[in-house]
């Protein structure tokens, strides 16, 4: 006998488990991960360690942007598991760089490459390979509205650059210069131009002059590409090869190579261009860009020993002095052409390239590279890149406002200066929360932004009239979701679309779960002649647990109803099992025994309709009589 009672405990014990972890399985399909994360925890203090236990508690916290919280619990699984899905070890990674732990995310990395080696993100993490034309031409989740700068002439102006409310170009709109046979334009020449500066909008450009250099008069030269250090006493630029008396060099075929020269200014005027030390006859170097501490010059040559057919450079900038070129090697340059590198403020490289997947020709990528040797380069999209020549790329990372050059079809020369400004692509989702019964506002009621892939986005709470807003990126889908105390979850589809400032509205009514004297839940189910706690019922069930905990000195009454059919003693008997079932698993949930007065079956003694015993009726309204109540006594809070 005492064995069969301790078998019976196992069993309830093993049962309730089970339940639990189906009822958190529900809520963390509903979104609901404080709930889900509580009960999966609770199922690992009873003994569940499973996989899917593990990786579903790390996902409730990293849904919810508690990375620490979610790497120990990934952590744990991948431990444990020697084959848990790629799928956490990426997260896991994640995680551990947002939290700062570069070595251990780097160690998983390795791991994950190997696992995942026909995996696009093994090689480049921040991109995807689903519908990848399609998401370089739309930039999602980001507004960039560009402009042709109205400096722009008939002939090629390009490569912006700015310094001091000062931006400088180069363009070939010097008639007086001889013309470039390649493409019947005059030779290049670098230019200034005031900047009017618009706080959102794109800055004005005007008063364009030619920029300057003591000595030169040279009309069959091009020179262009320009960076001035940060104190604005030099300056960086590309031109043609020149011997000492004025004239172009030529190499053995006739080609005239490209050298980077340095200017110093000295009362105001700049003097005469240096070249490099580390230029060449037999081949080009040029596209000249600082680091933002001015120690470092980054730029372009076709140098042998490189890896396409130019690659990007750096060298060290030591005084006067500088060091040996170091090719940026095979994170950077492909079999093909990177061009025009520019170091923004905050590190990141720019630069063009025809030999990254790309929308057409000459694109122009990003990466952070110069600060973690690992990260990788993105297709910066459009409207950016085109079907043409895109490249040039500058901007301030401060305000995100910057130039690119294109010669794409609606420009007004050869190639043409674009300013940009990019911002967020921004919508708002607003609505009222609602007593679905009364119609009322709810006031203080939570309501989440949740994500496609079910993170948690933003948190608000409705004002004293019920109403909320939230901010959401456009071309997104999203769930709504509102919660109040003592109340049923709401949840609404929302879909923004590509125009940013619109509003999608989303009201939210919520079903009240205390009505006058009874807390009022859906239908409780049951399996045919059993009284067991199904995950359905049990996530029922939470809602009683919610409110109970809403309300610390509640006390209820559970009653169980059937319907006719069946015999009376039977069904008497059933829903009596089946109330004191529902009182166990509130006990298991920690609802205190004092808290529940009873719990008792009354069979069909209580019909709320008229199918008794002979009546024929309905399934719908059998299942009328078919009900558990939870009945109010008192409540003094």
């Amino acid at each position: 006998m005492k064995t069969k009672i301790i078998f019976t405990i196992i069993a309830l014990s093993s049962s309730f488990l089970f339940s639990q972890k189906k009822v958190a399985d529900i809520f963390f399909d509903n979104y609901s991960y404080i709930k889900a994360a509580e009960l999966y925890e609770e199922t690992v203090r009873k003994g569940d360690s499973s996989e899917h236990v593990l990786t579903r508690l790390g996902d409730c916290y990293y849904n919810n942007s508690d990375a620490k919280s979610a790497a120990i619990w990934y952590g744990i699984a991948l431990d444990k598991y020697k084959k848990v899905n790629p799928e956490y070890i990426y997260k896991y990674i994640q995680t551990q760089r947002s939290v700062g732990n570069y070595e251990v995310a780097d160690t998983w990395l390795a791991k994950f490459k190997e696992i995942q080696n026909d995996d696009r993100r093994a090689e480049e993490l921040n991109k995807s390979n689903i519908s990848l034309y399609e998401s370089l031409e739309s930039r999602k989740g980001v507004d960039v509205k560009i402009k042709n700068l109205d400096i722009n002439s008939k002939y090629s102006d390009f490569g912006a650059f700015v310094y001091n409310d000062q931006m400088y170009f180069a363009s070939a709109r010097n008639t007086e210069n001889k013309i470039y046979k390649w493409n019947n334009e005059p030779f290049l020449d670098m230019y200034s131009a005031e900047i009017k500066s618009g706080k959102n909008n794109i800055d004005s450009i005007f008063n364009p002059a030619a920029l300057l250099i003591k000595g030169k008069e040279r009309g069959d030269v091009h020179e262009a590409s320009i960076c001035i250090t940060n104190d604005g006493n030099t300056l960086y630029f590309t031109r043609d090869n020149v011997n000492n008396r004025n004239q172009k060099v030529y190499d053995k075929k006739g080609t005239s190579h490209l050298k980077i020269y340095k200017s110093t200014k000295t009362d105001g005027q700049w003097a005469d261009g240096i070249e490099l030390p580390f230029n060449d006859n037999v081949y080009s170097t040029g596209h000249p860009t600082l680091s933002p501490d001015n120690k470092t010059l980054y730029f372009v040559s076709d140098r042998e020993g490189g890896m396409g057919q130019t690659d990007i450079y750096s060298v060290a900038i030591n005084g006067d002095t500088y060091g040996t070129p170091e090719n940026l090697g095979e994170k950077i340059n492909t079999e093909g052409r990177e061009m025009f590198p520019f170091v923004a403020k905050d590190s990141t490289l720019y630069f063009s390239s025809d030999g990254y997947f790309n929308i057409g020709l000459l694109d122009i990528f990003k990466t952070t590279f110069l600060k973690d040797g690992n990260a990788e380069v993105e297709n910066m999209g459009a409207p950016y890149n085109s079907g043409a020549d895109d490249f040039a790329y500058y901007v301030d990372s401060d305000t995100q406002k910057g130039y690119f050059s294109s010669n794409r079809a609606d420009g007004k020369g050869g190639d043409d200066i674009y300013g940009f400004i990019a911002q967020p692509c921004l919508q708002l989702i607003n609505g009222t929360v609602r007593d679905a019964k009364l119609l009322t506002p709810i006031p203080m009621a939570t309501v989440q932004l949740i994500d496609e892939t079910g993170k948690i986005v933003e948190v608000v709470t409705s004002d004293v009239n019920g109403l909320y807003e939230l901010e959401a990126n456009c071309n997104q889908k999203y769930k709504v979701l509102g919660m109040k105390a003592d109340y049923k979850d709401d949840i609404k589809d929302v879909v923004t679309t590509g125009i940013s400032g619109e509003t999608q509205k989303a009201d939210l009514n919520l079903i009240p779960l205390i009505n006058d004297n009874e807390i009022v839940i859906n239908p409780i189910f049951f399996d045919f002649d059993k009284w067991n706690i199904r995950a359905d019922a049990a996530y029922e069930l939470e809602n009683i647990v919610s409110v109970m905990r809403a309300h610390p000195n509640m006390v209820i009454k559970i009653e169980s109803h059937t319907d006719s059919r069946g015999s009376d003693s039977y069904n008497l008997k059933l829903s009596d099992r089946r109330a004191k079932s529902t009182q166990e698993y509130l006990y298991s949930r920690g609802i205190a025994k004092e808290r529940i007065e009873s719990a008792i079956g009354y069979g069909e003694t209580k019909l709320v309709n008229e199918c008794s015993n002979g009546v024929a009726c309905s399934v719908e309204k059998h299942q009328e009589n078919r009900r558990s109540k939870f009945i109010i006594l008192n409540d003094n809070n």
